[in-house]
């Protein structure tokens, strides 16, 4: 009995998943509610945007109608733009590939904050997108879970008991 517990302490136990706002670890075996929540993300998402761009449509209106001049108007819009386009292509990465993937000054947070704070809503579209088809952020967590199980068995493989002396031959 002694010996059991010992091969069984030596042994690393299996890795846990990481939890994913929202879903918990329900994303794993897609159970306990995990279509529901999908659902009412998805909602969620896509309400969130729609208030972010009535927000921001509020906001460069005003801008519009204070008559500060043509440049100004094209230059403000143009920057909401490509903001709202950094934004997107940041959220994207990062729920499809992971906060690891991403270089240069897209890294950085500080950085790239403000331009978050303006492009919310591209960010918010993207996270509705990325919820019609999965959790947003399941597929890098998956990735990361399954090496990490496949490495767990790899250390966990039973070796045969006469392994050791053949080796030595």
């Amino acid at each position: 009995m002694s010996d059991d517990r010992a091969s069984n302490s030596s042994r690393s136990p299996s890795p846990s998943p990481e939890p994913i706002r929202f879903f918990g670890t329900a994303w794993v075996t897609h159970d306990t509610g995990y279509w529901l929540r999908r659902v009412a993300v998805s909602v969620g998402a896509l309400a969130a945007t729609v208030a972010g761009a009535l927000l921001m449509r509020l906001g460069v209106q005003g801008v519009l109608i204070s008559k500060s001049g043509s440049l100004v108007n094209v230059l403000l819009v143009g920057a909401v733009l490509v903001c709202t386009a950094v934004a997107a292509v940041r959220a994207w990465n990062v729920f499809t590939r992971g906060r690891a993937s991403l270089t240069g000054w897209m890294a950085e947070d500080r950085s790239v904050g403000p331009m978050l704070a303006i492009g919310f809503v591209g960010a918010l579209a993207v996270y509705f997108l990325r919820s019609l088809t999965e959790a947003p952020g399941e597929a890098e967590k998956r990735a990361g879970y399954e090496r990490a199980l496949a490495a767990s068995r790899a250390r966990s493989r039973p070796v045969p008991a006469g392994a050791a002396r053949r080796r030595r031959r």
